[in-house]
């Protein structure tokens, strides 16, 4: 055992930078602690490891005495056999290893050994990676288990779970993998390391160690939303009024931005620049469709939004997802009115005509098509790009108004 233990702590101390000294008082403890009651019945122990021969010896504090020791006592004839200077009254450290100390120890610690390495590892696990939390690390998938994508880090493992890999994205084992850490959790059993590929601040970090102007606090990202494997809207602004802060992201030709969708798998990216004016961002953040007129309410933070039917699809975009990231970016809530015609009306009178529209075209009440409004559905265009499962979530709608809604929906041809 001797010889493959100082080699199994060589091998640990130089895959996973764990010191020798800080593993060999972790197997000095673990031994100690799984076999105590082999070596001595005293109760003040330790067990040093030789750390060139890798030897065991057991020792324990006795009390010198002359006559009638207890556990943690010794007679004085026989301390004087180890400790020649020993008189009664003395703590001395005896040699108690018992025979085959290696054997025994060897049985009956080695699963508290490997338990006392795994903690090792993290506490140097939590020293090396616990300042790189938020930042992008690279690694190699090391294997598949569950689902999840299980990443060598040299100095540790980390894990990319189902929920944090991008959709369609495919992985092999030996590839090179960058992802975000999230967090350092040392806690667990498994990889202390948790990795994330679809979280938003991937992207943001992607743009900052791509874009040097980004790097330096040129231009600052103002904020961000992502459907990760489909769609980032990024609002950028420039704290220099030299620069453009958007075509410092694209770069010539394109091939900034391009290196960051190459290694998002093409995702696509809207990089928006930043207004102070809500109306002016809102109208960057939905382009390229085109806005006739927007109502500011502060009060309900909310922006009622006019266009015409023609450009109704490029705003909602496919399952709605333009108008949810847009209004995810502004951090306001985003109401579209559709209406091709002259608007001498006022907002309310308008609000009824479309009320009453909606419900003729649906074929449900005035009740329940003030729902729909009131939230954002107003029109048949709007109701095809949402999920009808956001629909039916929708306090105020009853089963019947349900069924003419999906009706309508499968009719305008869903």
């Amino acid at each position: 055992m001797n010889s493959e233990l100082l080699a199994t702590l060589e091998y640990i101390e130089q895959e996973r930078g764990i010191s020798k000294e800080q593993l060999v008082a972790a197997v000095e403890e673990a031994i100690l602690k799984a076999s105590s009651k082999a070596i001595h019945p005293a109760s003040s122990l330790s067990v040093k490891l030789n750390r060139t021969t890798g030897e065991l010896q057991a020792w324990a504090k006795l009390e010198v005495v002359e006559s009638f020791p207890n556990n943690d006592q010794i007679l004085l004839p026989e301390a004087l056999k180890q400790v020649p200077s020993a008189k009664v009254g003395d703590i001395i450290d005896v040699e108690v290893t018992p025979r085959n100390f290696g054997r025994i120890a060897a049985q009956s610690a080695r699963q508290m050994i490997l338990q006392q390495l795994r903690a090792a590892e993290k506490s140097v696990v939590r020293v090396e990676f616990s300042d790189k939390e938020g930042e992008i690390v690279s690694g190699v998938v090391k294997r598949i288990q569950d689902g999840a994508i299980i990443v060598d880090l040299q100095k540790s493992e980390g894990i990319l779970a189902g929920k944090d890999k991008v959709p369609g994205e495919q992985y092999a084992i030996g590839e090179r993998i960058n992802a975000l850490l999230v967090k350092v959790d040392t806690t667990t059993s498994g990889p202390s390391l948790i990795l994330s590929r679809a979280n938003a601040n991937f992207v943001k970090k992607l743009f900052e160690r791509e874009i040097s102007e980004i790097h330096d606090g040129i231009v600052e990202i103002v904020g961000l939303s992502r459907d990760a494997g489909s769609r980032t809207k990024i609002a950028v602004k420039s704290n220099d009024p030299r620069v453009d802060p958007v075509g410092a992201c694209v770069g010539m030709r394109g091939i900034r931005v391009r290196n960051i969708t190459g290694e998002l798998g093409n995702e696509h990216v809207d990089i928006i620049r930043y207004e102070d004016d809500i109306a002016t961002f809102v109208t960057n953040a939905l382009h390229p469709a085109q806005l006739e007129e927007i109502e500011v309410d502060e009060d309900s933070h909310t922006l009622f939004i006019h266009l015409k039917n023609e450009n109704s699809r490029l705003a909602f975009g496919k399952k709605a997802q333009n108008v949810r990231l847009a209004q995810k970016l502004v951090g306001w809530a985003i109401k579209f009115i559709i209406d091709d015609a002259p608007r001498n009306d006022s907002f309310e009178e308008k609000k009824k005509q479309i009320i009453a529209s909606l419900a003729s075209a649906l074929n449900i009440s005035a009740d329940a098509a003030s729902v729909l409004v009131n939230n954002g559905y107003l029109s048949l265009d709007g109701i095809r790009a949402a999920d009808m499962g956001d629909i039916a979530a929708l306090k105020g709608l009853d089963d019947t108004a349900l069924v003419a809604i999906s009706r309508a929906r499968q009719g305008a041809g869903e």
